[in-house]
């Protein structure tokens, strides 16, 4: 007798990007341009290849000689379809323009938190602006030039100088952070983004790369000394948000 096999279903495919937004640091044609042009490094440099449109062309003019050969087969299965569409936010990037050079191919700098800090912006541990409002813009304009089927907030969340108190950690800077990042990421539901989901970074203090335990992401705090868990105000307030 025939063996009878079941239908296997297909797995979702998806693909995660780290992105920023790219803004100039005055108003001088030239920061405009490296701010322009570093958007579109970080941002359409993966997503043009990945919806079939190839890399970009100012970018590939730009690069010149240093862009790598691609074949059109290798274009073609780079742009193989995907189900979701995962974007890593934290913050835009302010740059100024400068000539090209090994670390800055795309002949943008990015202006430091302390710069940053001294121009009135809030800066996180990482020295990294808030600025939700660009959060909200990354989300409509992915959404209005690639028209993924659905759109996944894979990493969102901000490092702070947490401190163990009474058994207790109060980090209201979080706090606001997540809730002006949620509030921007609800706008862009209402201008037609199809975000499916959203995931706060990290629910735990976390090895931070090259920043080691030094910078704390998480909604509980970690005593890295005993390995106990505390949780923060901002886990207690989360936990309220999601359940409601």
């Amino acid at each position: 007798m025939a063996a009878i096999r079941a239908a296997q279903p297909r797995a979702t495919v998806g693909i995660t990007l780290n992105t920023t937004v790219g803004r100039p640091a005055s108003e001088s044609p030239d920061d405009a341009e490296a701010a322009r042009r570093f958007d579109r490094h970080v941002n359409a440099w993966f997503l043009d290849p990945l919806f079939g449109r190839g890399y970009p062309a100012d970018l590939v003019e730009f690069y010149g000689s240093a862009m790598p050969r691609v074949s059109s087969a290798e274009l073609a299965e780079i742009a193989a379809p995907i189900d979701f569409l995962g974007l890593n936010f934290y913050f835009p990037t302010y740059v100024r323009a400068v000539p090209p050079a090994p670390g800055h191919e795309h002949g943008a700098q990015w202006l430091s938190g302390a710069e940053l800090a001294a121009r009135g912006f809030e800066v996180t541990e990482m020295g990294w602006p808030v600025v939700p409002d660009t959060f909200r813009d990354m989300l409509v304009t992915v959404h209005e030039t690639y028209r993924p089927s659905a759109l996944y907030v894979t990493e969102n969340g901000a490092a702070f100088p947490d401190t163990l108190v009474d058994g207790a950690v109060h980090d209201p800077r979080r706090v606001a952070y997540l809730e002006s990042h949620l509030d921007a990421a609800a706008q862009a539901l209402e201008n037609g983004v199809p975000l499916r989901g959203y995931f706060v970074w990290s629910l735990l203090d976390n090895f931070e790369w090259a920043h080691g335990y030094s910078k704390r992401f998480g909604l509980i705090y970690i005593d890295y000394v005993t390995q106990k868990r505390i949780v923060k105000d901002s886990f207690n307030w989360y936990k309220k948000l999601i359940s409601s």
